[in-house]
Formats: structure tokens, C-alpha cells, sequence
């Protein structure tokens, strides 16, 4: 265990230090004055948390963060913060993290999976009072009924490796995305 999310910790740590200059470069500046306090945890501990969670055998995210991060992983997070910030952070990490996911080794093996799956916004009842994906999210139907929503797609390889995934407003069918998705990531 103790290798494992070492080497994990080293690999992220190792993108972020190549990925955050040059991201913090391009970035827009904001107008509005700031405060712009660093965390007391950094991006890559964030990121190798969120990773390595999946590895574990907890269902629960906030479970698995007071019980294992705090409980017997603080040797190794010594400056974590409590569940409550540490999900205000989350957000934080999502480009990074996205960005670590795509820039992964990809085995072309030839054999690929393709599924989707939704994800809901909320209940289709309250889809015309969402602002928060309003013209982003769509109405739709799937086997299990209406959703208001998108759609995953990913394209996993016969090793279980993720090759390529892509959020789509939930109205095209899946064949026309995962031409797309095809097109759009040289994996083969």
C-alpha cells in the first residue's frame, strides 16, 4: 500500500509541476481583488486523495477521507484538512485532474468497450427551475426513463485501461458520439 500511493503521489506530483506554470500563464486575470491564499494542501495531494480513493474498498468518500486520510494515511497527509474543506477544494482540481486522466499511457490492444452511462442534474420535474445548467444540460430518455441531464461516454480497452471519454447533452444517440469520440482520440 505504502509504494503504491507513493508512486502514485510521485506521478501526479511530477505532472503537476509541468502542467500548473503553464496553466497559471494562460489563465484570464480576475478584475475582482482576492484573496488568493494558498491551501494547505497541494494539488497533487488532492489529486492522489481523489485517485486513490477508488482504489479502496469504501463506497463512501467522506468515510473513507475521516477514517483512512486522517485515521491511518496521516503520516503521509500530515497538513489535511477536514472533510468539509477538502470537498470545497474538490472543485479546484477538476481541470488537473481531467488533464492527468487524458495525458495517461494508453495501451492500443484493438478490442474496445463502448458505454455510456447518464448523469442526472436533477429530477426531470424541477428541470425547468435549474439555472445552473440551464442550456448546458438537456431532457431526455433513456432505458430506465426521463432524465434532465447529460451523457458519459468512455472507451475502455480489453485491460480495463480508460482510452477516451466524453460528457455529450443528453439528446444524440451514442453511436453518433462515439464516432466522435473516435475521431477526436487517436487510440487505435
Amino acid at each position: 500500500m505504502d509504494l503504491t500511493l507513493i508512486s502514485l503521489f510521485c506521478v501526479i506530483d511530477d505532472f503537476c509541476q509541468e502542467l500548473l506554470p503553464q496553466w497559471n500563464a494562460i489563465l484570464l486575470e480576475d478584475t475582482n481583488k482576492k484573496r488568493n491564499k494558498p491551501s494547505q494542501m497541494s494539488t497533487s495531494e488532492i489529486m492522489t486523495i481523489m485517485i486513490y480513493f477508488h482504489k479502496s474498498n469504501y463506497r463512501n468518500f467522506k468515510m473513507y477521507y475521516l477514517h483512512v486520510i486522517k485515521g491511518s494515511m496521516v503520516k503521509y497527509f500530515p497538513n489535511s484538512v477536514s472533510y468539509n474543506r477538502f470537498v470545497e477544494l474538490m472543485p479546484s482540481i477538476l481541470l488537473p485532474l481531467c488533464f492527468f486522466i487524458a495525458a495517461q499511457g494508453k495501451t492500443a490492444t484493438g478490442i474496445y468497450f463502448v458505454d455510456s452511462t447518464i448523469l442526472r442534474v436533477c429530477h426531470e420535474k424541477r428541470a425547468s427551475q435549474n439555472r445552473v445548467f440551464k442550456g448546458l444540460a438537456k431532457k431526455s430518455k433513456s432505458t430506465m426513463g426521463w432524465y434532465y441531464g447529460f451523457k458519459l461516454h468512455i472507451i475502455v480497452n480489453d485491460m480495463g485501461e480508460l482510452m477516451a471519454f466524453k460528457m455529450s447533452k443528453a439528446r444524440p444517440p451514442s453511436s453518433e458520439v462515439q464516432h466522435s469520440v473516435e475521431s477526436s482520440y487517436s487510440y487505435r
